[in-house]
C-alpha cells in the first residue's frame, strides 16, 4: 500500500527545531484500478448502488463512478440532495444571511456606516423564494452531475432485499429490482420527536417548518438551544420575533462546544435581543386557538412555569433514519439508538453492504458524510480508508459565526492533557475593526511539552471559513508555532489565528 510520509521541519535561528511526521494515506487520490477488485461484467448488474442521495450518497455514487464502478443512486424524494440541501444546511444558511442584511438596515448597523435611507420593509416572501431559487438551483446540478458521471438515477424508496439486490418502491405502486454486487446505505437522519408533543409544521414546527413559516410570529419559543436551535432562533429574532431559547443544558451551542466560546455566543446573541433559559426541561406543550402554551421547570425539578408563544420550534436533536430499509430481514445489526454498526471500511456484518454519514455513528454533519462516502467508495475498490475525526469541524452560522476542531478545554482537563492556552480578542485585529465587526476571538490549546496544535475555537464574521485553516494545520500535525511562522495577508481576519497561535506558543502575540 502506497503512502507519503508528510514532514514539516522549520530552521530556526540557524538550528533546526522539533520534526513533525505524519503518514498520510492517499485517501483523496485514489484514481486508478486496483487489481483486487473485480468490476461487475454482468449484464445488468451494479457494481455499487447507494441508496439516499444526500451529501453522502451523492458524493459517494459520483466518487464510485469516477473510480469506474457501475453506479446506481436511490431517492424517494423528488429532488435530488437529502435533508441538507432541501431543508437543513442550504437553505437555513440562504435564511441567515438574508435576515442578518435585514437586521443591520433595521437596527441601525448600516446607518452607523454612513448607508441611509428614509424606509425598510420586509417582503418574507421575496426572502423565502430566493431561498428556493438557491435550494433548486443546487439540486438541478447534483442531476446535472449524476448525467455527467454516469450514475444512473432511480425514484423511489430503496430495500434492501437480498444482500445484493435493492428492491426501488415507486409512487405508482410498481417495484424495479436492482441487482449488485455492494450496497451503500446514506440515508441519514430525521427530526427526533418530543414526547407528547405533537408537530404540525403550522404553530409547532421542526426545522423544516421553520424553513417555511408565512408570517414573522411575534413571540417564538425554541426548544434547544444548540446548533440547529440558535441558528433559526436568530433567523426569526432578526426578522422581529421575540425569541425565548430553552435548553435542558447548562450551555448554548449542544455538546461538544468550548464552555468560554458557549458564554461569549450566549452574551453577543443576547445582545441581539435573543433570550435564555438554560437548566431548563419543557414538561408540556399546548395548543389554544392561535397560541401555544409551553410549560417549563427547571432541570432538576421544581416550580411549573408556563410561557406562550405563536409559533413553538422544536429542536431537540436528529435520530438516524434506518426503518423500512430491510435491515432486519436481512440481519444487518444496529446499536441501541437505531445506528447501523459498521467497521473501520464501513462495512455492516453483512459484507456486501456499507452505511456513511448521520445513519452510523459519529457527528451528525453533511461534510463528515461526504468524506465518509468517498473513502468508502475508495475502499471498496481496494483502496486505503482513513479518517480522523478530530479533525472534523463543527459550525454554527450566527452572526458572529462559530467555528471549532480538534479537542475543547474541557476535554484536555477531562483527559488529563497538559495544554496551554493562546487567545486573541477580534477588536485587536485590523481587518474586523475596519469592518466594524469586532465580536469574538480566537482560542487556540496547544499540547505544553510539544507545542502541538490540539484544538481551535473561533467566534468571528468569518470563523466558518478560517476553522479550516485549523483543520489543515490539525491534520497534518503543525504545532502552535509552524502556524504562527506562516506569512498570512494583511489585513485578513485570518491574522488572529495566527496571533492566537503566537500567544500559545511564547506567551506574547505582537498587536495586544
Amino acid at each position: 500500500m502506497s503512502s507519503t510520509l508528510i514532514l514539516n521541519q522549520r530552521l530556526v535561528h540557524g538550528k533546526c527545531c522539533r520534526i513533525i511526521g505524519k503518514t498520510r494515506l492517499l485517501t483523496g487520490l485514489w484514481n486508478v484500478h486496483r487489481p483486487e477488485f473485480a468490476y461487475s461484467t454482468a449484464s445488468g448488474e451494479k457494481d455499487l448502488v447507494v441508496i439516499g442521495s444526500g451529501p453522502g450518497g451523492y458524493v459517494a455514487a459520483i466518487k464510485a463512478a469516477q473510480l469506474g464502478m457501475k453506479t446506481a443512486c436511490v431517492e424517494k424524494n423528488d429532488s435530488l440532495g437529502g435533508t441538507c440541501l432541501n431543508v437543513g444546511c442550504i437553505p437555513s444558511k440562504a435564511l441567515l444571511n438574508n435576515s442578518h442584511i435585514y437586521h443591520q438596515a433595521k437596527h441601525g448597523d448600516l446607518a452607523a456606516r454612513g448607508i441611509e435611507f428614509t424606509s425598510l420593509s420586509l417582503n418574507l416572501e421575496k426572502l423565502m423564494a430566493q431561498k428556493r431559487n438557491a435550494v433548486s438551483t443546487l439540486t438541478r446540478g447534483i442531476a446535472t452531475l449524476f448525467q455527467k458521471n454516469q450514475v444512473q438515477h432511480f425514484h423511489g424508496r430503496g430495500k434492501i432485499t437480498g444482500k445484493n439486490e435493492v428492491s426501488v418502491l415507486k409512487s405508482d405502486g410498481s417495484t424495479e429490482i436492482i441487482k449488485t454486487k455492494n450496497i451503500l446505505i446514506a440515508t441519514g437522519s430525521e427530526v427526533s420527536p418530543f414526547p407528547g408533543i405533537q408537530i404540525d409544521e403550522e404553530t409547532i414546527v421542526s426545522s423544516t417548518g421553520a424553513l417555511a413559516l408565512s408570517s414573522v410570529p411575534e413571540k417564538m419559543i425554541v426548544i434547544g438551544a444548540g446548533v440547529i436551535g440558535v441558528e433559526l432562533g436568530s433567523v426569526w429574532s432578526r426578522l422581529g420575533a421575540e425569541v425565548t431559547l430553552v435548553e435542558f443544558l447548562g450551555n448554548i451551542g449542544g455538546v461538544g462546544i468550548d464552555l468560554d466560546v458557549a458564554k461569549k455566543l450566549q452574551r453577543i446573541l443576547a445582545k441581539q435581543g435573543l433570550k435564555f433559559k438554560l437548566n431548563t426541561k419543557v414538561t408540556a406543550a399546548e395548543k389554544s386557538g392561535s397560541q401555544v402554551r409551553v410549560s417549563v421547570e427547571s432541570a432538576k425539578g421544581g416550580n411549573s412555569e408556563s410561557l406562550d408563544c405563536d409559533v413553538l420550534l422544536v429542536c431537540v436533536g436528529r435520530r438516524p433514519h434506518t426503518e423500512n430499509l430491510g435491515l432486519d430481514e436481512i440481519g444487518i445489526t444496529k446499536d441501541e439508538k437505531g445506528r447501523i454498526k459498521v467497521n473501520s471500511r464501513f462495512q455492516t456484518n453483512v459484507p456486501s453492504v456499507y452505511a456513511i454519514g448521520d445513519c452510523v455513528p459519529g457527528p451528525m454533519l453533511a461534510h463528515k458524510a461526504e468524506d465518509e462516502g468517498i473513502v468508502c467508495v475508495e475502499g471498496i475498490a481496494g483502496g486505503p480508508v482513513h479518517i480522523d475525526y478530530n479533525c472534523v469541524p463543527s459550525v454554527i452560522y450566527t452572526h458572529p459565526e462559530v467555528g471549532w476542531v480538534g479537542k475543547s478545554e474541557e476535554d484536555l482537563k477531562r483527559e488529563g492533557i497538559d495544554y496551554k492556552v493562546g487567545t486573541f480578542s477580534m477588536s485587536a485585529n485590523s481587518r474586523s475593526q475596519t469592518n466594524n465587526d469586532i465580536d469574538g476571538f480566537v482560542k487556540i490549546l496547544g499540547e505544553k511539552g510539544t507545542d502541538r496544535l490540539l484544538g481551535a475555537h473561533i467566534i468571528g464574521s468569518v470563523a466558518g471559513e478560517l476553522i479550516n485553516e485549523a483543520c489543515l494545520a490539525l491534520e497534518y500535525g503543525a504545532s502552535c508555532e509552524d502556524i504562527a511562522r506562516v506569512c498570512h495577508a494583511h489585513p485578513t481576519v485570518s491574522e488572529a489565528f495566527r496571533e492566537a497561535n503566537l500567544m500559545a506558543f511564547c506567551g506574547k502575540a505582537i498587536n495586544c
